[in-house]
């Protein structure tokens, strides 16, 4: 069984508690929280063949460093990370950053709206999505109760602007909003994909198997979001719904190598 796990935040040494902690207190300390650094994610993961991992940009001015970071990690152990940069939408040299996320070698970009604080629907996030589109995809942090950045009503209007830009969705679409968004996202899009990150301790089996049946089991990718949750363990609750075996090859690996098409790179270089 090969694993892909398509949600993983990582961070350097020295601020890794830190910043795991920070985020875990942003989600009112769900779970147990680890401590952030690649080595962990190694250790923790038992069973999982590779990690997309990515990090968040918090100001602009920290976007290079974290996607020199992200690079280097991913380069030093290339057949287990799969790196995705960060950007952030109010960025004086986007196309810069852009420009330079591309030449470390990173596959697609990671934006967190309800942290960095910029609807999905906005201008400057709109932006973005145009030097993006057919280029970069993007892994969006979707959904919170809390507050109104990222929630469908403000991904609609970005997925029906862009239609060609790839848009993963994680949370099944909307942290904490999960059957909204499944009502106003599912179907839809042929640019929208979902992953069920930080999504599982909040509902029973039969409910994830109606949010991954409303998607298609062809449009959901696994994802564990540590260091929030333990990605072994969240495995395990993956392999608990006893979904159809082909299913579950599509949502644990053959899903993202389609999408990210790492399995034809590999090929190529043989």
């Amino acid at each position: 069984m090969r694993v892909f796990d398509a949600h993983c935040h990582i961070y350097p040494a020295k601020i890794a508690q830190k910043a795991a902690a920070a985020t875990a207190a942003f989600y009112d300390n769900l779970g147990k929280t680890y401590d952030g650094t690649v080595q962990t994610l190694f250790a923790e993961g038992e069973g999982i063949e590779r990690f997309l991992v990515q990090s968040v940009a918090t100001k602009p001015e920290q976007v290079r460093h974290i996607n020199e970071f992200i690079a280097a990690e991913a380069a030093q152990f290339p057949k287990r990370l799969y790196g995705f940069g960060a950007l952030h939408p109010e960025s004086e040299t986007l196309t810069e950053d852009i420009a330079h996320l591309r030449e470390l070698g990173l596959h697609g970009v990671k934006l967190h709206p309800d942290i960095q604080r910029f609807r999905l629907d906005s201008k400057a996030c709109f932006a973005l999505c145009e030097q993006c589109e057919g280029v970069l995809p993007l892994l969006l942090h979707t959904g919170d109760r809390r507050y109104s950045f990222s929630n469908p009503e403000q991904l609609l209007p970005l997925l029906r602007r862009f239609p060609k830009l790839t848009v993963i969705a994680a949370h099944f679409g909307g942290y904490s909003v999960w059957d909204e968004a499944a009502r106003q996202l599912a179907g839809r899009f042929e640019n929208l994909w979902v992953d069920c990150s930080s999504s599982f301790f909040a509902m029973d089996d039969g409910h994830a198997k109606e949010l991954i049946a409303a998607y298609g089991a062809e449009r959901v990718l696994f994802g564990t979001d540590y260091p929030m949750w333990n990605p072994a363990q969240e495995l395990k609750r993956f392999l608990d719904l006893h979904l159809p075996q082909r299913d579950e090859e599509n949502i644990l690996y053959d899903n993202a190598a389609r999408l990210f098409g790492f399995d034809a790179e590999e090929n190529a270089k043989c």
